[in-house]
Parts: C-alpha cells; structure tokens; sequence
C-alpha cells in the first residue's frame, strides 16, 4: 500500500485530488448518490466471504497427493483388474466429501457473515439511514458515535468532543482528538464523543481497505493442528520418494516376475504411504464445526478460532454486556450535602438530553428522568472509559448557569471522602453507583474533577444474564481460570461475581493498584479473579502479562473499550450487539449476544482436536508400516506382499470408515500443545510393530507354502496379520469404550471376516487362506504384536503423561 497512516500532527498524508467540496449538513441528494454510482465512485471493497466454490474444488482436487494417487491410479486401470484400482474411487468419494461440507461451510459462514455485517449510518436528502459498508459512496456525510467503526477516509465535518482510536493503524494507543477540518483514516474507531465525517476516499483506495480485505476472509490457515499435518506431510514425503524408488527397482527389475503383476504389487507397496484421507477428515471435521456453531448463531470469523479457544487456559470476561445484560434500572437517588432532590432530577434530566448517543448508564438516567429540563447546553464532554466520566455545562435560562460531572465516585472524589463510605456499601450489594459533582471551572480542563462539589449517588441495578453462571461453572469444571476484567468498581464487580456463584469472586483487586511489569502483573493477575476500574490500555497489558507467563488468553467483550485487548489476546470474543470495533477485530461473534454459547464452541475445539489426534495416529501408523514393509521387501529381495486391492480393504477397515465416525464424535478431552510430538510417540511404535508382525508371518508363510498359488497364500496371511494387528490399534484408539464405539469396531471385524467367508468376495479381493496351520500362526502372531502394542502404548502413556 502506498498510503501512510496520519502522524501525530494530524495532516491527511497523501493529497485528495478526488476529494469533493464543502458537505451539505442534510448529505447527498438521491440524485447525488446515482451519479457518484454511475461514475463508480463506490465503496467497492468487497464484503467477507469464505473462499469461493472454485478456489474449495481446487483446495481439495489440486493437492500433492492427489497427483501422485491420480498417476498411479491411471498406471493401475491399464495393467492391472478394476479391484485394484479401488484406491482411486475412494480418492475420488473422499474429496467429494471434502467438497461438499466445506461448500456447506461457506453457506453458513457467508449467511452469518452479512448478519453481522456492520452498517454505518450516513445522512442523505437531510435524513439518517442505515446503508451497508458497499453502499458508501465518495462525498457521503457519515455520522458517528461511539463504538462506530471508520469504514473509509474521509474529513470530520462535525465534532462533538469526538476522540478517535487509530491504535490499529498506527500503534499509538492514547486517543486522537478530531475536529472540523481534521482527516479520519480507515481502520480507526471512536472511543468518545460523535460527529460525522465526509467520505474522500472509498473503495480500494481507502488505508485499511486492502488490509480489511485480506484480514476479513475466513481461513483456514495459522492453527497449530493444520500446521502440524502439513509438517507431517512434508516428511512422509521425503520418506516416500526414496522408499518409492528403491521398491520400484526391487520389484521391477531386481524380481524376474511377470510384469502386470510387479507394478501392481509396486503400487500396493506406494500407495499406504500416503495418508490421504488426514488432511479431509480435518477440513471435514473443521467444516462440520463451523456449521454446528452457526446453528448456535456463532459466527467463527477465523476457523483456527474454534482450535485456539479449545486450547485457552484463561479467559478474560468483560462484565458489561457478558456477564450483564446491556440495559440497567436506576433504583435509588441520594442526594449529598443537603442538594434538593427536585433540582438534582432536573440536571439528570438535561444531562441526559444532551447526549445523542447516550450509555446504558446514561440511557437509564434518562428512562428515569425524562424530562430535559428546557435547559441550554453549552458545552459536553463524552464519557471515556480512560476518563471515567462525562459531563455537560448549562444555560439554566434565568440568568443561571451550571456545570456538571457524572461519572465514577472513587475517581471524580478525593480519597476519605464521606461520600465514598457509602458508594462502598452499595458496591458490596452488587450495585453500581455514579455520582453526580459540580464544577466550577471548564468541564474538559484536566483538573476538571479536582474540587468538584458532590451533589448525587445514583444507584444503578445490573440485569445479570440468566446463563452466566452455568457458563462460569462450566469453565471451573475445566480448569479454564475465568478473570473478569471490568471498568467498574471493583467491590461492585466481585458481588456480582458472588451472585452469578464464581469461584475466588471474593478476591478482587483495584486495577490502579497494579504493578506496571508484566511479571510482577502477572503475579497478581494469576493471584486474584475480579479487578475493577481498569483502563483500556491495561486491559491490553494484562492480556501480555498473562500471555508472558505461557497463558492461552480469550478476551471476551462488547464496548469500544475492549478493542486492544481483544486484538492482543489468542481468541477474541465480541458480542453481536457490541460496537463495530469490537466485531472487526474478533475471531468469533456471539451473534444472539448469548455468552451461554462459549461452552459450545470449547467444546467443538476439543472435538476437532482430539479426534483428528486420534484418527491422525490412525493414518500415520498406515504410513509408518507401508514405509517399513517396503524397505524390508528391498532389504530382503523379496515379491511386495500385498496388491492394491488388499491395502484398500484393509485402510477402509481399519482406518477410512473408523475414521470418520470418530472424528466427529463427541470428545470433551482438554486440549494438549505439540500435536506433532503426540502423534508420533504413537504411530512409529505401533506401525514398526505391525510391519515387524506383518512381515514375520509373510516370511514363515514363504517356508511354509510352496508351488502355484503359493504367493496367493502367502499375501492372504500376511493380510491377516496386518488387519488383526491394526484391528488392534484401531481398539486401542476407540477408548474409552461407549456402545457405538464397541459397535463401530465389531462392525468392521465382522466386515472383514465376511469377505473370508463369501467365495465371490474371496476371488475379488484375491483373499483365501490355505489350511490350517499358517492362518492360526497368522493370528498367534498377532496375538503377540497386540501384547506389544499394549506395553508401548502404556510406556509412551507413562512418559509423556501431558
């Protein structure tokens, strides 16, 4: 991009050639509007989607493997019998499948996606309508409050104490004051005050679009799960190649076989390597997620969210609209230093009228006093959450004239204050009090508070959200420590902690209070669970001190207040109803506002997780014992055992369709870092175990047999072994036992021996064992082969216990 961020002086960095004139206050004309759109002058960035239909067949058809399973398979449907080319036809249903759920995927992601779509308000013909972020035009006048997301350049027109974050853009956290004249970037956010600004570029030429764009597409890459697999990928290859051509010159050249046959048993040995089926059952499993999730009306903005929030050991919960509703009730008003009641209502009453964008503090102020009063104003100052208070100087009309503070006790008021005393027995009932001072001088000079005169406590009740404490519960129960993180007092915030039944809501901590190294904040973060009055940048630090010490953090949030920290931490969670800046800059979207939905999506995490770490070992062993059975074929000079067709029955047995079933089952086992490590401390053991069990029984049975048919013999024994023995890794993976997961590995038991005992399925899949004697030998090694997976098993469990 060659556009550059504002400096610190606030000059527009770039000159506007297209910028248009001087706004009318009413906006744009309709007639206005058309011709900007018929000049092209839209904002035609385009809107968050999923990958495209072409770009998911291509995904899921156009894959290393793929190539390599598609070659052999045409070599195979020249030279050899259609059951040996079965591998492909399962190629080919497995990508389908692939195909299909991530399309469904995109369905529910684009659906969500336009739900959740902000909607800037712009004021056109002299009214203010909602328009999507595409229906900008270049010389709109967009009107902002706070929360609202800046969507494209442009110059304020009007300001009303307007504060503007530009932290994502530049890096600088404190807040920018706008006024007329002054530009506003993209990528920008308002945390204070309203105001509304000319719209001088849209589309691709705004600063964040291309930035918005690219971050905005849902994908599927950054996670530790994907990564893993492509490592393992990656390595199963350089195996292969050599493994490939050394069994490739074995069969073909050192063998003096029949030649069909030698490059059917050389493709036998090539395919198991691969373990094509790992990679779609994790894009089936991780589309299956997101589906699921939509249904619950979470909208996954990034599909690794679902793995990482699976992985977090703590989450930071903001109390104002996650462990609250949004709205509160104003249930008491006490008056300080004998001020009359009436008077004290009537200033509530013009504070509320002026403010157009009022709180829910502030909107609940004025549910209770209506009336403005008739009072002029003279000037405003927004709340801020750095601030902690908003304030308003008035006309009175009969020559009188006052100014006032509203905001939070402990800060507008000098420490031993008498007042306090009691804002502090009211914080201890859960509730939150504002209290309402006079000032003397300007209402924005930094010292405004100091002197205040205190006139009023409001009380304030909280609804809680009726599902917040099953939801907290159900994080202690998983050992996922919950801190609330909240700019409200302190006390007040930890008795409504008590109310909802959080555990250590009695151990809260004034966030003034905190040391300011992360180690040392880290310390106190870890020690206590409630922390009040914390400002917006601390939220941020806190989220550092807790990743510094090795945390997995979620912030969860819905104000302009939790931005930075939400961006910072591993897994940001926005409410639906949260402002724009919050849902932009997080991972997942509570869109029904339900914090109760938190649980599902953890538990769709540690589904996806712990079963593709179970099927992965699954698939590895596969490739462990196919690398090892053809480098002793080599080492030993030998016929490959198995033709293609034996090793397709055997993966869809034992692996393919298993596989499936157990990557979408329910699993609520906590997520474990290093997946790679997990998974091969497993598969090497076992598949070295299999190829060894395998391999003996292929060459007792090459003693044992002897004339025409003696290969035949020798391959459906071997075939045995190698089913009992991954039969037995396919148990030992299914536990713990449930019913259908004892079915499950009955089923394909019986499946095979239906195969041994149907004549016409013998003769497809070449599979007739001969005698007696070698068939029990078969099975009494895989006995053996069983007893050693189980003491592997068990020794690689007792080592690694994490």
């Amino acid at each position: 991009m060659t556009q550059r961020a504002p400096d610190s002086s606030g000059e527009q960095p770039d000159s506007l050639p297209n910028s248009p004139g001087p706004p009318s206050p009413g906006g744009l004309s309709s007639a206005e509007v058309a011709e900007r759109v018929a000049r092209g002058e839209v904002n035609d960035v385009p809107v968050r989607s999923s990958r495209s239909v072409t770009e998911i067949v291509r995904a899921n058809v156009l894959t290393r493997f793929n190539l390599i399973i598609g070659v052999l398979w045409v070599i195979m449907l020249c030279v050899a019998p259609i059951q040996d080319s079965l591998f492909g036809f399962v190629i080919i249903a497995n990508t389908g499948i692939g195909i299909v759920q991530e399309w469904r995927a995109k369905k529910t992601l684009d659906s969500l996606a336009v739900i959740g779509e902000a909607k800037p308000t712009v004021r056109r013909d002299g009214r203010a309508a909602e328009v999507s972020v595409s229906g900008i035009v270049l010389g709109d006048l967009v009107e902002l409050g706070p929360g609202d997301k800046v969507v494209v350049d442009g110059t304020v027109a009007e300001a009303d104490g307007l504060e503007i974050d530009e932290s994502l853009l530049t890096g600088e956290a404190d807040p920018v004051v706008k006024r007329r004249g002054d530009p506003v970037m993209s990528g920008s956010f308002v945390v204070a005050g309203g105001g509304a600004f000319t719209a001088t570029r849209v589309g691709r030429e705004a600063y964040a679009a291309q930035l918005a764009e690219e971050a905005s597409r849902f994908t599927l890459v950054r996670s530790e799960l994907r990564s893993g697999i492509s490592t393992i990928l990656k390595y199963v290859t350089w195996m292969m190649v050599p493994t490939a051509i050394g069994l490739i010159i074995s069969q073909l050249v050192v063998k003096d076989n029949n030649f069909k046959d030698s490059v059917a048993r050389t493709v036998g040995g090539i395919v198991p390597m691969i373990p094509e089926g790992l990679v779609l059952l994790t894009s089936v499993a991780f589309a299956i997620g997101v589906i699921r999730l939509g249904r619950k009306q979470c909208l996954v903005q990034e599909l690794p969210a679902i793995e990482g929030l699976a992985r977090v050991d703590v989450v930071c919960l903001d109390k104002t609209g996650t462990l609250t509703e949004g709205g509160m009730d104003v249930t008491g008003l006490r008056t300080l230093n004998g001020t009359d009641e009436e008077y004290v209502r009537r200033v509530l009453g013009a504070l509320g009228a002026s403010d157009p964008r009022p709180n829910a503090s502030l909107q609940a102020i004025i549910d209770a006093h209506p009336d403005g009063g008739g009072w002029s104003v003279t000037q405003t100052l927004p709340f801020s959450s750095a601030r902690k208070y908003s304030g308003a100087a008035f006309d009175e009309g009969d020559g009188g004239a006052s100014a006032w503070l509203l905001g939070a006790p402990d800060v507008l008021l000098a420490a031993g204050d008498p007042a306090l005393a009691e804002t502090g027995h009211l914080n201890e009932q859960g509730l939150r009090v504002l209290l309402l001072a006079r000032v003397r001088g300007r209402i924005d000079a930094p010292d405004a508070a100091d002197g205040a005169e205190p006139a009023a406590l409001v009380v304030l009740e909280q609804r809680l959200r009726p599902d917040a404490g099953d939801t907290l519960a159900y994080f202690e129960e998983e050992r996922v420590q919950a801190k609330i993180i909240s700019g409200d007092n302190a006390v007040s915030v930890g008795a409504v902690a008590q109310k909802l039944g959080m555990p250590g809501a009695e151990r809260t901590m004034d966030a003034r209070e905190l040391p300011a190294g992360h180690d040392a904040m880290a310390s106190e973060i870890e020690r206590n669970a409630v922390f009040g009055r914390v400002a917006p940048q601390q939220k941020r630090d806190m989220v550092a001190a807790l990743q510094s010490r090795g945390h997995t953090v979620a912030m969860t949030g819905d104000g302009v207040n939790d931005v930075l920290a939400l961006k910072d931490a591993d897994i940001g969670v926005s409410m639906g109803s949260g402002s724009e800046a919050t849902r932009a800059v997080a991972q997942i979207v509570l869109l029904d506002n339900s914090f109760a939905t938190l649980p599902s999506v953890v538990a769709e995490g540690r589904r996806v997780i712990g079963n593709i770490t179970r099927v992965a070992t699954l698939f590895l062993t596969k490739t462990v014992y196919s690398v090892l059975l053809a480098v002793l074929v080599v080492c030993f000079q030998v016929e490959y055992p198995f033709l293609p067709r034996h090793l397709t029955l055997l993966s869809t047995l034992t692996i393919g369709v298993p596989a499936f079933f157990l990557a979408l089952a329910p699993n609520k086992e906590r997520a474990h870092p290093h997946f790679v490590r997990r998974v091969m401390r497993y598969a090497i053991p076992s598949g070295v175990i299999a190829a060894a069990a395998t391999f003996t029984t292929y060459l007792v049975a090459r003693h044992h047999y002897a004339g025409t048919g003696a290969l035949d013999a020798e391959t459906s024994t071997a075939t045995l072994t190698l089913f009992l023995v991954s039969m037995w890794v396919l148990a030992i993976i299914a536990r713990p036992y449930t019913w259908w997961r004892v079915l499950l590995v009955a089923a394909m038991g019986l499946c095979f021996l239906v195969v041994l005992a149907v004549p016409w399925l013998q003769d497809f899949f070449a599979l007739k064992l001969v005698g007696t004697t070698m068939p029990w030998a078969a099975v009494g090694i895989a006995v053996v082969a069983a007893a050693a997976l189980e003491a592997a098993w068990r020794m690689v469990g007792r080592r690694f216990r994490s």
